[in-house]
């Protein structure tokens, strides 16, 4: 397609079809507490498309099965992603179809096949990143978390009641990851396994020594608000140290980032300036062969950069 108006029109109308898709056709159609419950006057949507979408997140639903397969609960919920496994594994599928339809109507069959086998693979790429953004977030609200717990329990409060208060007053993800360890308390779990596990799954080493304190201190009894405060110490230094280091690492993540995003960025340019002189690119099977080599080698230097300036403390 020569013209790049038409061609960005058609892209604007398949992002919107997009749109239109994961947020109208394959919204969540059921929840944990059942309709009549939640809507007692309410009619169920009985829409021929909302029956086949519902009847495919079932089936899905059944043939993962328990494990959830690549986009488990666990992933999802630790990269605050609000969808079932079966719900979010429909609309990667969907996506996947429609970004290889894509490829295929606008490049070549080949380039379409390995853009849609991508797409999952990008996807989980994403999740990760929202992962470890959640975990960052949660990281940098645990110096206020920590003096909200020892306010509430200066003020006479029992532990779990002033992490509830702290899970109250605090934003997410912290407020989710508290209330959770409170829900999980009040059904018969350990308190200390449940703060073990959210120290786990946020990755935090720091909340780590606090579910520890609150262990030992239910164990043999003390003063936890003098003991927390001398772990908030402690953090503090942590957190400070992590501050140099993140910006002593600064100018490398990006240069990472301009290196990595210059190939892009010149090849789009040269695609809307030049359209004749990409196309070899896609119509020639050299070319084809040529961008694959080009994408592995982008995808190893891409990892060796981001191992380098991720810096381990």
């Amino acid at each position: 397609m020569e013209n790049p108006v038409l061609l960005a029109v058609a892209v604007l109308l398949c992002f919107g079809a997009l749109v239109v898709l994961f947020f109208v056709v394959l919204k969540p159609a059921y929840g944990t507490i059942s309709l009549d419950r939640r809507r007692p006057k309410g009619s169920e949507d009985s829409s021929a498309l909302s029956q086949v979408s519902q009847t495919l997140v079932i089936n899905v639903e059944r043939a993962l099965g328990k494990s959830g397969g690549p986009f488990n609960r666990d992933l999802l919920y630790n990269a605050g992603v609000k969808m079932t496994p079966a719900d979010f594994t429909v609309m990667v599928s969907v996506a996947s179809v429609l970004v290889g339809f894509l490829g295929v109507v606008f490049t070549n069959p080949v380039i379409g096949i390995l853009l849609g086998a991508a797409s999952p693979f990008v996807t989980r790429f994403v999740l990760n990143f929202r992962t470890d953004k959640r975990r960052g977030k949660f990281e940098a609200q645990l110096t206020d978390t920590i003096q909200m717990l020892i306010g509430g329990l200066r003020a006479g409060h029992s532990i779990m009641r002033s992490l509830e208060a702290a899970g109250l007053e605090s934003d997410a993800p912290t407020s989710e990851e508290l209330s959770r360890i409170v829900n999980e308390s009040r059904i018969g779990k350990d308190p200390g396994q449940a703060l073990e596990e959210t120290a786990q799954r946020m990755g935090s080493e720091d909340f780590g020594w606090i579910g520890q304190a609150i262990q030992i201190n239910r164990e043999v009894g003390g003063d936890l608000a003098e003991v927390l405060e001398q772990v908030a110490g402690t953090i503090r230094e942590r957190s400070e140290i992590k501050g140099q280091v993140r910006s002593l690492s600064a100018e490398g993540k990006m240069s990472a980032v301009i290196l990595m995003g210059l190939p892009v960025a010149v090849a789009v340019m040269m695609g809307l300036m030049n359209p004749s002189y990409m196309q070899v690119f896609i119509e020639e099977p050299m070319g084809n062969i040529m961008i694959a080599i080009s994408a592995v080698m982008f995808i190893i230097g891409g990892i060796w950069m981001s191992r380098t300036v991720k810096i381990k403390f």
